[in-house]
């Protein structure tokens, strides 16, 4: 009996001293994964990619030597998704993969979640809705099985606002708006509420978009808001100013919204095209047809350049990051070899990806050639009835113009003869204009027979034959491309 006793007393002591000795998957929760995330999402907030991408370097260090396999993960994850805002996408997908080997099957419940909603963020850039609502299911599965958390309250409404975000665009408005509601309901801040303003506007519910822009102003003045935040707020109350055809409020919130766009543009700005497109629509509202032409090519620039510069610093600083890693795991000598041939892939890719994007971007601006050309012929029109009044009015300013409006004209007649005068050149372009002698003479305030003898002195000077007539020898000079 008492061996028997012994024998049980042994077998506790041995589950308790087992029971200590495991490590919960939350453990590195507070330590490790909280001040990660919450740092990681401070920088990308602020536009500061190359602070993210050392401060997940770091983390990922120390993650090795904690060998926390999660927390690898985490880093890899947080790399991944600033990629996906950027439009980096075959790099972004790469990243998930290689993070998902760390997380996807992790027993912490928050860290599924973390993976599932990043994936489901990933496809809805691709614009593949079905594939983010079923990974944003997996999300909100994974997160309801977690326990209650800081990180479980911040990630919790987000994912139902994305989820908005996603329904809205696939069509199914019912789903969207009530998950909208409950990210708000949960989350109550100003970019919550200005998602559902963002809503009403895709519905064309302009009273309710109106009540839901005011109120998330009103809170983003109150709350500490993170720029991006502020860059969505912005443009939601521009772009509600515009439609209710407000211009001068529309203009005013859309150049902020651009403000914050430019500062954060290394992690996030893929939102700028739509704030040049929307303040092109507000300038033709305002009949500002130079502003609104200006606009327009900005946005069809952003829509239809990969943006070398940028996409080099982001591989540049990721590929370090990339190689600092799997230095790291080399030296513990793990399974993240596997690190080595990414880097070599991404590489690969981003020729292929570039060659796609262009095709993409070749698209899409045909498609809007019709809008440029005829603001374009717009702008042209305007810039040429200022350079007209100018002449009527003998306006010292006319010749100056005029070089704007037309520079290879003046350029041209200085090549066939570069000892021509200021006044000369003025008198030539009078001609480009097709005004007549008489109003020339009119206009200048000299006799008609005067004009005449500047006409024959002109033809010396630039050798025009005597039977060609001299209207027809100015168009053909520097003739303008918006003629």
């Amino acid at each position: 009996m008492k061996k028997l006793i012994v024998r049980i007393l042994r077998m506790v002591i041995l589950f308790i001293i087992v029971s200590c000795t495991q490590t919960s998957p939350y453990s590195h929760t507070k330590d490790f994964d909280q001040p990660l995330i919450e740092q990681s999402n401070e920088l990308n907030s602020s536009g500061n990619f190359e602070a993210l991408v050392q401060l997940n370097g770091a983390y990922f260090k120390k993650a090795e030597k904690l060998g926390y396999e999660e927390g690898r993960g985490l880093c890899l994850l947080n790399i991944a998704n600033v990629n996906s805002t950027e439009g980096n996408y075959e790099r972004a997908h790469l990243l998930l993969d290689k993070a998902g080997e760390s997380l996807k099957h992790s027993e912490n419940s928050f860290h599924r979640a973390k993976f599932y909603d990043s994936y489901a963020h990933y496809y809805s850039h691709l614009k593949q809705y079905n594939k983010a609502i079923i990974y944003s299911d997996s999300a909100l599965y994974a997160l309801k099985k977690a326990p209650d958390s800081d990180l479980k309250k911040k990630l919790l409404p987000r994912i139902y606002t994305n989820r908005g975000t996603y329904f809205a665009w696939k069509g199914q408005l019912g789903n969207s708006l009530k998950n909208f509601h409950k990210g708000n309901a949960l989350e109550q801040s100003a970019y919550s509420t200005c998602m559902i303003a963002q809503y009403y506007l895709y519905t064309d519910g302009l009273d309710s978009a109106g009540i839901y822009a005011l109120r998330a102003e009103q809170m983003m003045n109150r709350q500490k808001t993170p720029d991006i935040e502020k860059l969505w707020i912005y443009y939601t109350i521009g772009y509600y100013n515009k439609e209710i055809r407000h211009s001068n409020e529309a203009e005013k919130m859309l150049k902020k919204a651009l403000e914050m766009s430019v500062k954060t543009r290394l992690t996030y700005s893929f939102q700028i095209k739509d704030i040049y497109k929307a303040l092109s629509e507000v300038y033709t509202m305002k009949k500002d047809d130079e502003k609104s032409y200006d606009y327009l090519s900005r946005y069809l620039q952003e829509d239809n350049r990969l943006n070398e510069s940028r996409f080099a610093a982001i591989n540049k600083t990721t590929d370090r990051f990339i190689s600092e890693a799997k230095k790291e795991a080399d030296q513990r000598k793990n399974d993240l070899w596997i690190l080595g041939i990414l880097s070599f892939v991404t590489l690969s890719v981003s020729g292929l990806y570039a060659r796609k994007e262009i095709q993409l971007l070749k698209q899409k601006k045909k498609s809007l050639k019709t809008e440029t050309n005829t603001l374009k012929s717009h702008v042209y029109e305007k810039k040429l009835l200022e350079v007209m009044e100018l002449a009527q009015k003998n306006d010292s300013s006319f010749l100056m113009k005029f070089k704007e409006l037309n520079p290879e004209f003046i350029k041209n007649l200085l090549i066939i003869n570069p000892d021509l005068e200021n006044s000369e050149l003025a008198f030539c372009a009078l001609l480009k204009l097709h005004f007549t002698s008489k109003e020339i003479a009119d206009y200048t305030f000299v006799q008609h027979k005067s004009i005449q003898q500047k006409k024959y002195r002109i033809r010396k000077k630039l050798n025009i034959e005597g039977d060609q007539d001299i209207y027809e020898f100015f168009d053909l000079v520097g003739k303008n491309s918006n003629e």
